[in-house]
């Protein structure tokens, strides 16, 4: 069967090629009443708009980049924080009438491949995810006049717009509940220090054992469950009477309680211990790990919000939202 042209809208509608062209491309240059009688023939007929034709007319393409700065093993089996996001923004962008394009930079030759195909205007904005310090694609890519935006604050000194939650304040809070609960040797496994989600925890772990003048044990992790059994030896070595470690995401302090298990400490009792993002297997951990929950799917939908306010409005200002402790079994 045939697909139905632009032409054939227009005489079904009884209006100029060009009128038909302005309507389906969203133009505000004419009538109510001619616009009806547009998309009743569009209805009528089936006709779908050529996306390549259009985005000559629009110079849009309707396609976001979500550019991942992960190898494909840690986004797609190792941490499901990666999955949560991927499909909040996805379905945020959908509604939104775009298409979604993945990319992953795991590599400088992932780095490169990403830059060329942005710069070749094959995508309207950029969303950034998981940005390490020594990432060159923010700085390349603020260098083409895009529209980005960054799950997170960047880590490099480039104006981008993000969404972030309260890193340092959740932190704190976590150290806080540990205080409050008589623990007295408080230890963490940070996040990687190139990243300021790990920089930010820190902090407010440091923060809150200031407030009650007590010393930092610090061991760093990479947010993965294997660096986090690790880094919680580590601790185990160096400091044996510790009574409490808050950890810098759930995925390594699942791996410090597997740890703690087989050296024969009792979670809470010996050791309590405290986790960041509230992923879903946080609940089911033994015992079910106490953590700060930070709203991913709201920080991934508020994401795709901020960059779609670019189109319309310019420079906007980064969105903080707020975390909050879940008291479980561990701590």
């Amino acid at each position: 069967m045939k697909r139905p042209t632009l032409e054939a809208v227009a005489a079904r509608a009884g209006v100029s090629r060009a009128t038909v062209s302005r309507v389906v491309n969203g133009q505000m240059t004419v009538t109510p009443q001619i616009r009806d009688a547009v998309m009743r023939a569009v209805d009528e007929l089936g006709y779908v708009p050529n996306s390549a034709a259009r985005s000559l007319v629009t110079q849009r393409t309707d396609s976001i980049a979500l550019v991942v700065s992960e190898p494909p093993t840690r986004v797609f089996s190792e941490d499901p924080m990666f999955s949560t996001v991927i499909r909040s923004a996805s379905l945020e962008l959908e509604a939104a009438d775009k298409q979604v394009v993945l990319m992953l930079g795991g590599s400088a030759q992932s780095h490169a491949r990403i830059e060329r195909y942005i710069a070749s205007g094959h995508v309207d904005g950029v969303m950034l995810i998981s940005m390490h310090g020594a990432d060159p694609l923010p700085s390349a890519i603020a260098r083409m006049g895009v529209p980005v935006v960054s799950y997170g604050r960047p880590a490099v000194p480039v104006p981008l717009p993000y969404v972030d939650n309260d890193n340092v304040g959740g932190a704190v809070k976590a150290v806080r509940h540990l205080l409050d609960s008589g623990r007295r040797r408080i230890a963490t496994i940070a996040g990687p220090q190139d990243m300021i989600g790990g920089q930010d925890r820190l902090k407010g772990y440091r923060d809150a054992l200031r407030e009650s003048d007590r010393r930092s044990i610090v061991a760093v992790g990479d947010f993965t469950r294997e660096s986090g059994a690790v880094a919680m030896r580590h601790l185990l070595q160096d400091d044996p009477d510790l009574d409490a470690v808050f950890v810098a995401n759930d995925l390594m302090a699942i791996g410090a309680l597997q740890t703690l298990r087989q050296a024969g400490r009792r979670v809470p009792d010996d050791v309590a211990v405290v986790g960041f993002d509230d992923i879903e297997a946080a609940r089911y951990t033994e015992p079910p790990l106490t953590t700060i929950r930070h709203p991913i799917i709201e920080q991934a939908a508020a994401m795709v919000r901020l960059l779609l306010g670019l189109f319309k409005d310019g420079p906007a200002d980064p969105v903080i939202l707020p975390t909050e402790l879940v008291v479980r079994g561990s701590a």
